[in-house]
């Protein structure tokens, strides 16, 4: 290596993303899962409004990924664990089209006056700042999608 070339030490934290969330709504069980299903599925948009409809086998070993039709498309993960209507859990990349992969849960429970949602993304890998920056501000936008959807207050 070149005497010219620093070294960037690089320590567990940047190579990790951490993110939760807890998401009220005011609707049931069975009707909050079924909106997260719908907004991640064949419902999502992106923070601005486009639609970006994606895919989801909402099955052990479904995939879940954007068809862009004649098999062209983005693998985004797989359903590692589903158990109706108290848990999605997703690993894969995501998003991201460069060494990293993610492990998303939503964990779904009863509460007084409908269901809470917790939610938590870890990522780990060469993950650019530019998209740990985004990650929460997209999370936020699905999740309140989710909310309206299972309320009634979005299209469905």
């Amino acid at each position: 290596m070149n005497q010219a070339t620093a070294k960037k030490e690089i320590s567990v934290e940047d190579l990790t993303v951490h993110i939760t969330e807890e998401i009220h709504v005011k609707a049931g069980l069975e009707d909050t899962f079924a909106a997260l299903l719908e907004q991640i599925g064949e419902g999502n948009t992106t923070p601005d409004g486009t639609a970006m409809p994606m895919k989801i086998e909402a099955r052990p070993g479904g995939r879940w990924y954007r068809d862009l039709g004649g098999d062209n498309g983005h693998f985004w993960g797989t359903v590692q664990a589903i158990k109706r209507p108290t848990l999605l859990e997703i690993t894969g990349p995501l998003f991201m089209s460069y060494a990293a992969v993610s492990n998303l849960q939503y964990r779904l429970s009863k509460v007084d006056g409908g269901t809470l949602i917790k939610f938590h993304h870890i990522a780990l890998g060469l993950i650019p700042e530019e998209h740990r920056e985004g990650m929460g501000k997209g999370w936020k936008h699905i999740h309140e999608q989710v909310r309206q959807r299972a309320e009634g207050k979005k299209g469905r």
